[in-house]
């Protein structure tokens, strides 16, 4: 029997998805729920990831997990961890619809859904923004390398990744010149181009995976979110260790320097959750790792 990773963390993002985050219920089993669960999802139908209080509940450890930081930071970045996190793909809203209603009968009288959010690919990959996403993502064997253990970590073909669903205020960003709204993300709008001179808190200066010590690079995954009421970018970053998402995340903040990322001057993070994305197994989902 092989172990291979779940393909949507080296996938490119679906047309249309979901972002889910559930919840257990707490006088559910947390042992059948949670096979009741990866039986009833097909692997190519989403991303799963299971998060810390599950694992908790569970009465196991999985080396390398653990919930999302609360930082005592200049700006805030907030905490939502759940027990579970779910990425339905699907080439239209119907088709999104659908996989969500079997997933409703999976998780019923198990789990609930703390959160949802409808996203979608916005003209090829562009954030609302109308900038590129995702620019510095790693290809091929380096894709692999960051964003799935090796045969030489405790957890073989999984991954880890962190969600965090950022608000943009666009109005406020669009009241800027084009060549401020440059400096803002470090790159020029009109091809993509890294700014040399940017300032220190320009996002891709803050983000530069390449100059953390060590590297941290990850595989983004992050796909734009709107309603009527707000709009925004579900962030999904799958990595071989969370330390490398985390590090960029203090330098953000600002934590280590003292200079904020300037993203922070027109959206906002209002969600974070960190997750263990286990393999797979035959095709299925292998929970064997937490005693399923």
């Amino acid at each position: 029997m092989s172990l291979t990773h779940q393909p949507a963390v080296l996938a490119t993002p679906a047309a249309h998805g979901r972002s889910i985050t559930l919840r257990r219920l707490v006088e559910a089993d947390p042992r059948a729920a949670s096979r009741r669960l990866v039986e009833g999802l097909p692997a190519e139908w989403a991303a799963i990831g299971i998060g810390a209080p599950l694992v908790r509940a569970l009465g196991r450890e999985i080396v390398g997990l653990r919930p999302f930081p609360s930082l005592a930071a200049e700006v805030d970045i907030p905490v939502t961890q759940g027990d579970v996190w779910i990425a339905l793909r699907g080439e239209s809203r119907s088709e999104v619809f659908d996989r969500a209603a079997v997933l409703d009968r999976s998780i019923a009288g198990g789990f609930e859904i703390a959160d949802a959010m409808d996203t979608f690919l916005h003209h090829g990959g562009l954030d609302l923004t109308g900038y590129e996403d995702g620019t510095a993502n790693p290809s091929g064997e380096e894709a692999i390398a960051v964003a799935i253990c090796g045969a030489e970590d405790a957890l073989p073909s999984s991954s880890f990744v962190a969600v965090q669903r950022w608000r943009h205020d666009l109005a406020r960003f669009e009241r800027h010149d084009r060549a401020t709204c440059d400096a803002i993300i470090g790159r020029r709008f009109e091809d993509n181009e890294e700014i040399d001179d940017a300032p220190e808190s320009s996002h891709v200066k803050r983000t530069a995976q390449e100059l953390y010590e060590p590297e941290a690079f990850m595989m983004r995954r992050s796909t734009p979110y709107a309603t009527p009421q707000e709009c925004g970018l579900e962030f999904v970053s799958y990595c071989r260790t969370l330390d490398a998402f985390e590090r960029m995340l203090i330098h953000m903040a600002g934590l280590d320097d003292g200079i904020v990322d300037a993203l922070f001057g027109f959206s906002r993070p209002v969600t974070g959750g960190y997750y263990w994305c286990p393999p797979l197994r035959d095709g299925h989902f292998d929970l064997t790792a937490l005693g399923l």
